[in-house]
C-alpha cells in the first residue's frame, strides 16, 4: 500500500508542474491579447 501512495503522490505533483508548464503562458498569452483587444476600444 505505501508504494501505491507514493505513487499516487508523484503522479499529483507531475500533474501539478505540467499544467502549470502549459497553463502559466496560456494565461499570460490570453491577458496580453485582451490588454491589446482593450486598446482597440478606447
Amino acid at each position: 500500500m505505501a508504494n501505491s501512495t507514493q505513487t499516487d503522490s508523484s503522479m499529483t505533483i507531475k500533474l501539478i508542474l505540467a499544467w502549470g508548464f502549459v497553463g502559466i503562458p496560456l494565461v499570460w498569452g490570453v491577458l496580453q491579447t485582451l490588454a491589446n483587444a482593450m486598446k482597440l476600444f478606447h
